[in-house]
């Protein structure tokens, strides 16, 4: 340590989160699928990776692509929890006093961090999901994005004034909330951490963040970011655990809000233990979303939106248009091209730049995947294509968690495939003839997350998105999302919205402050 002119003290050598962060992902640029092992602790709080207080319960956190053993999970308890929320209880009382422009800045340095480093947080990210390397990159831009994206609006909070009579006058004050938990999935681990703590930061609330016990890797990763951006010790801290543990962070008086990313009966818990503290809650949770293409569609681009709706992540993405609804005149068209294009998909080790459908999270979510094609045969359905395990070529791929892409056709409405969400590469396509009909048929579900329409005619594309009862509705396209458009959901979908501007109410409060300038006229 050395003085410097004022008299402060300062290291010579690199702050230690910088180290950390760096010492795993500099090992990215070599690193092949099969070759990585995790050692360094996955829990964050204060300012610096903590190791677990007690080293039991351990769970194994799997490689999908190999199935091999990545690294120990160690669920935090009771002490560790209180002992993060307490770490960003001081953060946030630190980062609230902050201007929007001091808090802008800091996210802008986390941003431009993500950015440079975004080839080796993917490659990262996909030994840990499995997901292709090639969408990996996207994700970890879309994250960079997002923090920009609410930067920027932390510098425009403000409230308002409103006049009142004799001179009197209101206004409001924008708020932040406190501590909030956020609980993500296993699907989008590194974007999903960043879709709900960049949007909290920016209102100037703390995090305590628990990504899927499957893919507790990448979170960290943020964490050290945000502490060599310039964040105060705490702001975002990350625990990791299951059930046990989210329950624990649902319940904490100091959490003020719960965001979650899941499924419905996960979220309905979430739901029920937040309502005891009266806390705010968003959940973003499952779908079977519809997807609409009408005879006078731009065929090609109709095939393209349906591959996009239904294997983006080996179709472990929660908006996806599974329940495909094609008009019967271009049926025979329609599945000839689709089959063609998805039977063309190439399977295999995910951090090949040429893959482009990676392994399943885990050997049950495998299992399940392949049980509804089962089922879905058994129920009358014909596969036209995929369905069955997928072993590549490479000797070190032989235990991962790989399926063909699959095409249904000879499917109805009341198949367990049409009506249960999958989370596989499952597509199943079904026949229809008028408008009416497929909009009666396309919101007959509990879910409402999202939906798709393919048709050149602009009056019946507005039309049946005013119709369809769900969150987003994609015309001519599908699964695209911007950081500035709100998404979440309707129905058993979830409430709330993640994304734009609107996300900014869901992390803030209102404050209203009225101020006399003549006399009280009292009653008494």
């Amino acid at each position: 340590n050395k003085p410097n002119q004022s008299g402060f003290f300062f290291l010579l050598q690199e702050p230690l989160c910088l180290k950390m962060a760096q010492s795993i992902l500099d090992k990215m640029p070599g690193a092949s699928t099969g070759t990585v092992e995790i050692t360094d602790p996955l829990n964050y709080w204060g300012g610096q990776r903590v190791k677990p207080r007690r080293e039991k319960n351990a769970e194994p956190v799997f490689e999908p692509a190999t199935g091999r053993v990545l690294c120990q999970l160690f669920p935090c308890g009771s002490e560790e929890v209180d002992e993060a929320m307490q770490s960003a209880q001081t953060a946030y009382l630190k980062w609230r006093k902050m201007a929007g422009m001091e808090r802008a800045r800091v996210m802008l340095e986390a941003a431009r961090i993500i950015r440079e480093r975004r080839e080796n947080i993917a490659r990262l990210e996909v030994i840990n999901n499995g997901k292709s390397v090639t969408e990996a990159l996207v994700d970890i831009d879309v994250a960079w994005q997002s923090i920009e994206y609410y930067a920027g609006l932390a510098r425009t909070l403000s409230g308002q004034h409103v006049q009142l009579p004799g001179g009197a006058f209101a206004y409001t004050i924008r708020e932040p909330l406190g501590v909030c938990v956020g609980i993500g999935a296993f699907n989008y681990p590194f974007q999903i951490a960043v879709t709900k703590s960049a949007p909290a930061l920016a209102c100037g609330n703390a995090m305590v963040f628990k990504p899927s016990p499957m893919t507790p890797v990448t979170a960290v990763i943020l964490a050290e970011i945000y502490k060599e951006a310039g964040v105060p010790d705490g702001l975002f801290c990350v625990v990791q655990g299951g059930a046990e543990t989210g329950t624990l962070l649902c319940h904490h008086p100091m959490a003020a809000k719960v965001s979650f990313t899941g499924s419905v009966p996960t979220g309905k818990k979430i739901m029920e233990m937040s309502a005891k503290g009266v806390k705010q809650v968003t959940l973003e949770l499952g779908g079977k979303s519809p997807l609409i293409i009408f005879k006078d569609c731009e065929l090609e681009n109709a095939v393209k939106g349906a591959l996009m709706a239904n294997f983006l992540t080996q179709g472990q993405v929660c908006c996806n248009g599974t329940r495909v609804f094609v008009q019967k005149e271009i049926m025979p068209q329609f599945l000839e091209e689709v089959v063609k294009r998805t039977k063309a998909i190439a399977v295999g080790d995910p951090l090949l730049d040429g893959t482009r459908m990676g392994a399943l999270i885990s050997k049950p979510q495998l299992d399940k995947a392949l049980q509804y094609v089962s089922q879905a045969k058994a129920e009358g359905g014909k596969v036209l294509c995929g369905g069955d395990p997928f072993v590549p070529s490479d000797p070190k791929l032989k235990g991962g968690y790989f399926m063909s892409p699959c095409v249904l056709d000879n499917c109805r409405d009341d198949m367990t495939c049409v009506k249960e969400e999958i989370f596989g590469p499952v597509m199943s396509v079904m026949p229809f003839d008028t408008e009416e009909e497929v909009i009666r048929r396309a919101n007959n579900t509990t879910y409402g997350l999202a939906s798709g329409v393919f048709t050149r005619d602009i009056s019946r594309a507005h039309r049946v998105a005013e119709n369809l009862e769900a969150g987003t509705c994609y015309i001519n396209n599908y699964n695209i999302s911007p950081v500035e458009m709100p998404f979440g959901g309707y129905k058993n979908s979830g409430f709330g919205r993640e994304n734009g501007q609107v996300t900014i109410e869901y992390y803030s409060q209102l404050k209203t402050v009225v101020v006399e300038m003549g006399n009280v006229e009292s009653l008494f």
